[in-house]
């Protein structure tokens, strides 16, 4: 699948011409504009209604001159706005006491490659012998949409962030991971490990594998408001940002599983702490991958955040057009976990995701080096019987 992980910093966006006089060329730097996420925490205003609130955020964001126009998204759950500000503004906001973040709108990119065999590896094939499957099980793969014409899956719905169709996938790395985690028990092509479950298109990614953090926390935020079980996130960069850190929490401490690819920069020595974000994060699993020995793929990220691992070399998994292709990575990885978490959640619907994710992590085959593989290689059948 990968290559490591790069992470590029949001394109300056409303560049001025810049001159030859020394000064002008100065001011014109000083008033480009670039994207950022901004999060207010303003005193006292917890019982204030939702209006008061945006009145207030909105008088703040007025006094640095910050126009309608400048304002690019917003958000419900968590009081975060995406904004165009030039340096001044940027300034302005970080001595502001009522600001209590504000982040370059970073970019994100796929976490894949090329290559598939591994369902029984996890034990999915057992676990469909017992009539496990996923049913009724949602899950979200935020990504670079899926193929819902494809004739091995069946997506239930989804959305995007760039307004277009929330399905389409001009990049194929959605459709891979969504084939990995749901392809249909039918005469063709493959079968997913958890080929029951509800399956949404987030679209967050374009088509060249690569996304914005707004659009990552506009996916997140779709996810918990429409009442999703699982999120698949087989992207990561290795930036930190405690705007991203704060939408994984929100979607854990509202019941959803997270799980996230660890990333592809790791070396072949293992040696170092090359994980990822968001899979960093304690609230998301961070999946490594392993390849048909059960040793960890050369590519895959190592460090002591590392919480399981699943087949991630030489999968082989549904591709737009009706086609199917052979891909590698964490990327690849993650899907394995996430169908194997629905299996899970399916036989035992009662379960809390802080469940479901101890049973996947209790039960899996230790296969040492713990910052290599996390507590080791998932085993959705003994998952599945953990709680029983």
């Amino acid at each position: 699948m990968k290559k490591a992980l790069s992470i590029l910093l949001s394109l300056l966006i409303c560049l001025g011409t810049i001159g030859f006089q020394g000064e002008a060329a100065l001011e014109d730097i000083s008033l480009a504009k670039e994207e950022y996420l901004v999060q207010f925490d303003i005193p006292g205003i917890e019982n204030l209604p939702k209006a008061s609130i945006v009145a207030k955020e909105k008088s703040i964001l007025n006094s640095i001159n910050i126009q309608e126009k400048d304002i690019l998204e917003t958000y419900d759950l968590l009081p975060i706005y995406c904004l165009k500000l030039d340096e001044k503004q940027v300034e302005a906001l970080k001595k502001d006491s009522n600001i209590k973040n504000i982040e370059p709108n970073i970019e994100f990119k796929a976490s894949a490659q090329t290559i598939p065999w591994g369902i029984s590896r996890v034990q999915a094939i057992d676990a469909h012998r017992y009539n496990y499957t996923g049913k009724g099980v949602k899950v979200a793969v935020l990504d670079s949409g899926i193929d819902s014409r494809h004739n091995d899956l069946n997506v239930r719905g989804g959305y995007s962030v760039f307004n277009d169709s929330p399905y389409s996938d001009g990049n194929g790395h959605g459709t891979h991971v969504a084939g990995t985690i749901a392809a249909l028990d039918n005469s063709i092509g493959v079968k997913g490990v958890a080929y029951n479950v509800e399956l949404y298109a987030v679209k967050v990614l374009n088509s060249y594998g690569s996304g914005s953090l707004s659009g990552i926390a506009k996916g997140i935020e779709w996810s918990i408001k429409n009442n999703m079980d699982i999120l698949n996130m087989s992207l990561g960069t290795s930036t930190h940002s405690s705007i991203l850190k704060d939408w994984c929490d929100l979607a854990y401490d509202s019941g959803l599983l997270v799980v996230a690819a660890a990333g592809n920069s790791g070396n072949a020595a293992g040696i170092g702490d090359t994980v990822d974000y968001p899979a960093r994060y304690s609230s998301v699993v961070a999946v490594a991958a392993t390849d048909s020995s059960n040793k960890r793929g050369s590519f895959s990220a190592h460090g002591p955040d590392i919480e399981i691992s699943a087949p991630g070399v030489d999968v082989y998994s549904t591709y737009p057009s009706n086609r199917y292709t052979t891909m590698s990575g964490t990327s690849m990885a993650c899907p394995h976990v996430v169908g194997s978490a629905a299996l899970v959640w399916g036989a035992n619907p009662k379960l809390s995701n802080v469940q479901v994710r101890e049973s996947l992590v209790r039960t899996a085959r230790g296969l040492g080096n713990t910052n290599h593989y996390g507590s080791g290689l998932v085993q959705a059948l003994d998952a599945i019987n953990y709680y029983r």
